[in-house]
């Protein structure tokens, strides 16, 4: 259990700023997370690596020279958002373009992809790459659905070292997919971890038993056997993943591999050592030459009782790689020749940010763009709206949380919390200066989608947006106009997130509401009237995802146990619209 917090919300944060005060000679903290201390040198590839906190030493104990230029740091087992993402690459660019690297999660795609966009259109070339080493996750045919766990780092590595070694963009992202193509990972688990300020694990494993095929964020195994012996579990772990190879390796017998014994919390480094003793004796039965091995905590997950082995087949260029030295606050190897970077430029660097960021607050950037009368009292109901959203969230909490945890990681109450508190508080202040219904929804998109982090926060980040830019700050929106903007809402959201009805997501209940709105404001309906036959749909569509198979996302690995269940964002959605027509009906 995670029992030192003070606030749970502020966990991430504060443990973020603990960190840097600890180890200034490696990094430096900006806006989102962290960049080395010293300036990525002129002309090299920056990369980027990020995901969520309660992983660590991932992912910003990996930040230093050998490794990667920066991290972006998201908050409990959520994404960094597409915002953190593209700060923490600008200043972690050196002119070389900037490849983005991370576990093949949902929400890091979405947010990883964005940024990468929005750093694109700075002029910034860049690369992303997914890990994804779970076998567990999905079988080989669909390998590309994989989740990335503890195989993250000698994926980072591989790449962090081409590009410490000059190496143009396209080249260091060859080497990422080489390192990850040949990148295996399976687990075990026997107790699920404790989110801070929660009074239980997100999953539980009867006595005496454990669970098969773990994630890091909490998700329950995808199956159960009787708990093991420490030998015996280092056979189940080499045998399963002995069992697959790289295409391009037809037996075991003479490869070499960089091994991974890989802790998730709780299993301390001597019950890992009696593991790894069997792993590494089976490992030479079977014929395998094993490189500079690795035992010890690398990507966690809280207090988890659990751990993986993660299999890397090497060549002679990614072994090169492999033992490339690297200096960082979790991982260090070998010794680093050559003068360090320059940390006056890095001084420098770090000073006219935090120029920029006085100046931009000094020209007032924080106000709001000029808006019509109508339009800013069309924001009241906005900002009515998303009061209601942010306390119906806050009342469902713990059920969104329970419904999620049935075959996810449990923490889409804890997401959706914070993102539609941040939603309502970031609207609150552009209405306090004057905003727009459309800068008050798109304020609102921002703050959701920085503080929710995950899945959810890019999505519902996009939802908003959507509203916005279609209603506005010069006309009052009518039925029609809202109507479309809840239309694109849900086009974008099936572009950015790629699902469709019947996956068991909020589309399937997005969908049928934008389609009901749609159809009640064309026969012309007033729209708390429309938006109330919508909300009525939703509810209905929200119910019959408990009958759905998940086809996407964190719980596709466990779609029998979800049976029964509706999905988690379509309920909160559905509950989402019937608070909305509430606040709509008491400004009419």
């Amino acid at each position: 259990m995670t029992r030192l917090f003070n606030d749970p919300a502020a966990f991430a944060d504060e443990a973020l700023e603990g960190f840097t005060a600890a180890h200034r000679r490696w990094v430096r903290p900006v806006t989102g997370g962290v960049v080395r201390a010293t300036a990525t040198p002129a002309g090299q590839v920056a990369v980027v690596i990020g995901g969520g906190s309660g992983h660590y030493p991932a992912f910003s104990g990996l930040v230093g020279r050998g490794l990667a230029h920066g991290a972006a740091v998201g908050n409990v087992f959520a994404s960094p958002s597409a915002r953190q993402i593209h700060s923490v690459a600008t200043a972690a660019h050196g002119g070389g373009g900037v490849l983005l690297m991370y576990g093949n999660y949902a929400g890091d795609v979405l947010h990883f992809g964005q940024a990468a966009e929005r750093l694109a259109a700075d002029g910034v070339e860049t690369r992303t790459f997914a890990v994804a080493d779970d076998i567990s996750s999905a079988g080989p045919d669909e390998s590309a659905k994989r989740r990335g766990i503890a195989g993250d780092l000698p994926v980072f590595k591989a790449a962090a070292a081409a590009a410490e070694q000059g190496l143009p963009l396209e080249e260091v992202l060859r080497v990422a997919e080489r390192a990850g193509a040949r990148t295996r990972s399976f687990g075990i688990a026997f107790s699920g971890c404790t989110l801070p300020g929660a009074d239980h694990p997100l999953f539980t494993v009867p006595e005496a038993r454990m669970a098969v095929g773990l994630g890091i964020h909490g998700e329950p195994g995808i199956g159960e056997e009787a708990l093991p012996t420490a030998d015996e579990a280092a056979r189940l772990l080499v045998d399963t993943l002995l069992k697959e190879l790289p295409e391009d390796v037809a037996d075991p017998a003479g490869q070499r591999a960089a091994v991974i014994l890989n802790g998730l919390g709780s299993v301390k480094y001597e019950e890992l050592f009696v593991v790894y003793r069997e792993v590494a004796a089976l490992l030479g039965d079977a014929g395998v030459e094993i490189v500079d091995p690795e035992v010890g905590e690398l990507v966690t997950s809280f207090d988890m009782a659990g751990i993986s082995l993660t299999l890397t087949w090497l060549d002679d260029r990614l072994e090169e790689l492999w033992r490339a030295p690297a200096d960082t606050p979790a991982y260090r190897k070998g010794a680093l020749g050559g003068p360090e970077p320059d940390q006056d430029r890095a001084a420098a660097t770090a000073a006219a940010e935090d120029t920029a960021v006085s100046d931009a607050a000094a020209s007032g950037i924080t106000a709001v763009p000029a808006a019509s009368d109508a339009s800013r009292r069309a924001a009241d109901t906005v900002l009515a709206a998303l009061d209601a959203v942010a306390r119906v969230v806050d009342a469902h909490a713990d059920e969104l949380g329970r419904i999620d945890a049935v075959a996810g990681d449990g923490d889409h109450g804890i997401g959706m919390q914070r993102g539609s508190t941040a939603a309502h508080r970031a609207a609150a202040d552009a209405h306090g200066l004057g905003g727009g219904a459309g800068t008050v929804l798109t304020r609102a998109a921002d703050a959701w989608a920085d503080k929710a982090g995950g899945t959810s926060g890019a999505l519902w980040g996009t939802i908003l947006r959507a509203l916005g830019t279609a209603l506005g700050d010069r006309d009052a929106p009518d039925a029609a106009r809202v109507a479309e903007g809840v239309t694109e809402a849900s086009a974008a959201v099936r572009r950015l997130g790629g699902a469709e009805v019947g996956d068991k997501t909020m589309v399937d209940v997005l969908v049928p509401f934008a389609d009901a709105l749609a159809a009640a404001t064309a026969e012309g309906l007033p729209l708390a009237e429309a938006w109330d036959r919508a909300a009525t749909a939703a509810t209905a569509a929200a119910a019959g995802t408990a009958d759905l198979l998940p086809r996407r996302g964190r719980a596709r690995p466990h779609a029998e146990k979800s049976l029964g269940t509706p999905d988690a964002g379509a309920h909160s959605l559905a509950l989402i619209t019937r608070a909305v027509h509430g606040a709509l009906l008491d400004h009419h």
